[in-house]
């Protein structure tokens, strides 16, 4: 079996998306065993580290009353609000000083599923010489979907992890992973 350490290597990046305390048990918005991932996504920090590849960590960033919300028409519980306990990434996710941190959710006009949305992020990998992403985080369906749905338009060679991801269904697990790969991502399990 091939190591994450044998599938990482230069001129990729690992892109961790929204692994914040609200999207875990115990949280505004948790995603069914949406802590299970951090384990994972540690083996995975660890192998970027040893190999020098950078890491980037999206989180979602909502100012107070943000528009996704339901009690302003949205489709979401208040979840992730800027500075509180739950937009805090998890605990146990071990991201090294040197991670870049991707904030998003915070325009007041729409909300923001991809990490690339709107973040500058896909000129960021350009510069940086990337051209391949290994990409988990919460939830499969929503924000992950749409990062490797972005990062494939962007023309970046994607893969999903997919034991470093959950879904908030597994319908929509699923359905997810047809259009991840329908894009051109590729999905591999390392578990």
């Amino acid at each position: 079996m091939t190591t994450i350490e044998e599938l990482i290597k230069r001129g990729d990046a690992l892109i961790i998306v929204d692994v914040q305390k609200d999207f875990c048990p115990g949280g505004a918005l948790p995603i069914p065993d949406g802590e299970t991932v951090v384990p994972v996504l540690n083996k995975w920090i660890d192998a970027a580290v040893a190999r020098n590849v950078p890491i980037y960590a999206s989180r979602d960033w909502h100012p107070v009353g943000h528009m996704s919300f339901k009690e302003r028409g949205g489709l979401w519980p208040p979840h992730c609000i800027q500075d509180s306990d739950g937009a805090r990434f998890h605990p146990d996710l071990n991201l090294p000083g040197g991670s870049i941190k991707i904030t998003n959710g915070v325009r007041f006009d729409k909300d923001q599923y991809s990490a690339f949305d709107d973040t500058g992020l896909a000129e960021e990998l350009r510069r940086e010489g990337i051209h391949r992403l290994w990409v988990g985080g919460l939830a499969e369906d929503v924000c992950v979907l749409a990062t490797i749905l972005d990062g494939c338009r962007e023309g970046f060679e994607v893969t999903l992890i997919t034991d470093a991801t959950r879904p908030i269904t597994p319908e929509g697990g699923e359905s997810a992973r047809k259009k991840m790969q329908d894009a051109g991502a590729r999905v591999i399990q390392t578990g």
